[in-house]
């Protein structure tokens, strides 16, 4: 039996809350004073690499809170278009040969190099986030409850829609992209059952662009405002940007994903559009499996899960267009109680 670790997150706001590493990708190192025992934190990046101002940059955020607080170094690692299983593996081996532990893959396709290098390097610590298929000992699981934090964004769509129509774009139609989609749906169900709901998948597979295209998540976007949809919720990496912009232009809502949008500075010009974003603390999860590497010394491994119970997910309130709703606070705040005592069972697909 694998164990499972459930861990109060560190770093989550919700609203109740170069060098080149081998072929495989561009890499930067740096390094934190303090000079601690540990080599440092090696991160790979997943698709859209630094600058998604989404679900990458968190875990950068974590990687580089976690250097500064144990005086460690680190060397992250960018993706390459096109890039194989073969690629990633190696970009794995090559950090945990460099003597960098944790080793943490960003993102689900590392699922495969995550096994792989985790057999050749077994006192080495792997994390792997949104993936749990790679069961071993030296392996941390680091999953999250999207559809929680997606649930909430819902309420807060139907709540500030003024035409009882809103949207949801998902970068690739996988699973887990289905876990954000469903809690949306359901949670502005929960408030206007007959509310109209556009919805999108921009790619089937992730090498297609679905995660990594702003200009995709644009036209998306486009279209659904076109057809009457006047709050958008994206769940697609960098694309959301794209999605972003479009709301921006039309004078319409659009609810970020993953980090704080409205307080990341690429988006600044947009800002004012972001109702809020459904969080998905990965800076936190990097932060916490690095802890237990470098200082605790017990590292973490198995299911490590974010949820609104212990701070992994929930809603930003920087927007005080957001904050300062009473209704929409409460409503939110009813469905948060509900999920948490168990009285909404939030959907996953």
């Amino acid at each position: 039996m694998r164990r499972v670790s459930r861990i109060t997150i560190a770093g989550v706001a919700t609203a109740a809350l170069a060098v080149t590493v081998s072929a495989c990708g561009s890499s930067s190192t740096s390094s934190a004073s303090g000079g601690g025992k540990s080599k440092g934190i090696g991160l790979a990046y997943d698709v859209g690499g630094k600058g998604d101002q989404s679900f990458n940059d968190a875990a950068y955020a974590g990687f580089e809170k976690a250097q500064k607080d144990f005086g460690v170094s680190g060397r992250d690692v960018e993706p390459q278009d096109g890039e194989s299983d073969a690629d990633k593996t190696q970009r794995l081996v090559t950090l945990a040969k460099a003597g960098y532990n944790p080793v943490i893959g960003v993102g689900f396709a590392y699922a495969p190099a995550v096994k792989e290098a985790a057999a050749k390097f077994p006192k080495v610590t792997f994390g792997i986030i949104d993936d749990d298929k790679v069961q071993a000992k030296n392996v941390a699981d680091m999953l999250f409850h999207e559809e929680q934090s997606s649930y909430l964004a819902g309420v807060a769509a139907a709540k500030a829609t003024k035409k009882n129509h809103i949207g949801f774009i998902g970068g690739v139609d996988v699973p887990l992209i289905h876990k954000f989609e469903a809690g949306f749906k359901q949670g502005a169900q929960s408030v206007n059952p007959k509310i109209k709901i556009e919805s999108q998948y921009l790619t089937q597979t992730p090498q297609e662009g679905g995660f990594s295209s702003p200009d995709k998540g644009e036209n998306a976007a486009n279209g659904q405002i076109d057809a009457g949809a006047d709050v958008l919720y994206a769940a697609a990496g960098l694309s959301g940007q794209g999605v972003i912009k479009s709301a921006a232009e039309h004078k319409v809502w659009a609810i970020g994903v993953d980090s704080d949008q409205y307080k990341q500075a690429a988006l600044a010009k947009y800002k004012n559009y972001i109702l809020t974003s459904a969080l998905k603390n990965v800076e936190g999860a990097v932060y916490e499996l690095s802890k237990s590497v470098i200082k605790d010394k017990k590292p973490l491994s198995g299911d490590v899960r974010g949820s609104l119970d212990n701070g992994g997910v929930g809603l930003s309130d920087s927007n005080p267009a957001f904050k300062n709703n009473a209704g929409m606070q409460a409503a939110i705040k009813k469905a948060e109680a509900g999920i948490k005592d168990g009285s909404i069972k939030v959907k996953t697909s």
